[in-house]
């Protein structure tokens, strides 16, 4: 999803952050994930408070605000809800963490290999049509792979479920990058070294859990929105 960038320590510095990060942020996601309950309620619970404050720091007036609550409220409900499923909630939340995290790893490394037209330049100027596609059809491929671990479902429902959501995940990177270009802000906050803040972590994931999870209560209902999504 980005072009290429100059090289230099800079560059490798923040890469190396962000990857030590991940590799301590990932397990307690995964944790809360297989455990659900309590233990996943309160880890997004956490960051959702996390995105609110940041949110009300980085904008200015009522509305914007308000909107901040709505954001961090999508950023509970929609993962909770999936994993409330009892029968298909966890395959959905591995699901949903193995397409935003493939769609950032194919797209910035695709991003910088390949480089070419920008995807939007007046909102986020290293993105690229390259990094976005190729995003996305590694979301797509590494989707199917994690549906196929966890039993049998249909390959082109769930490939066509990962474009879909990674599409979604990479329009909730470039709203919170149209967010912070309007109010002039870099990062959300500098709560994780190499990212930035929650927000600038998760801009993909509460895009991504909230189309999924609304398309899991149309099909599945109230009770089943892992399975409704999952299922075709």
């Amino acid at each position: 999803m980005n072009a290429i960038e100059p090289s230099g320590k800079s560059t490798v510095s923040n890469l190396t952050q962000r990857i030590a990060s991940a590799i301590v942020l990932i397990p307690f996601a995964l944790a809360a994930a297989y455990y659900g309950g309590w233990a996943f309620a309160l880890f997004w619970a956490a960051a959702a408070a996390a995105v609110a404050w940041e949110w009300t720091r980085l904008v200015k007036g009522p509305a914007w605000i308000a909107c901040g609550f709505v954001y961090a409220a999508a950023m509970f409900v929609a993962p909770v809800w999936l994993r409330a499923d009892a029968a298909y909630g966890l395959l959905a939340i591995v699901l949903l963490f193995a397409i935003v995290w493939s769609t950032d790893i194919f797209g910035y490394f695709a991003g910088r290999a390949i480089g070419g037209p920008k995807l939007m330049p007046s909102v986020s100027p290293k993105k690229t049509w390259s990094g976005a596609i190729a995003g996305t059809l590694g979301a797509m491929i590494v989707a199917v792979i994690v549906a196929r671990l966890f039993g049998s479902f249909s390959t082109i429902a769930i490939a066509v479920v990962a474009l879909l959501l990674s599409v979604c995940a990479q329009a909730g990177d470039l709203f919170e990058s149209h967010v912070k270009r309007k109010f002039g802000a870099k990062d959300s906050s500098q709560l994780i070294p190499g990212h930035g803040g929650v927000m600038d972590r998760l801009d993909g994931f509460w895009a991504a859990a909230l189309v999924g999870c609304l398309i899991g209560v149309l099909r599945g209902g109230a009770a089943d929105a892992a399975r409704g999504l999952l299922i075709w």
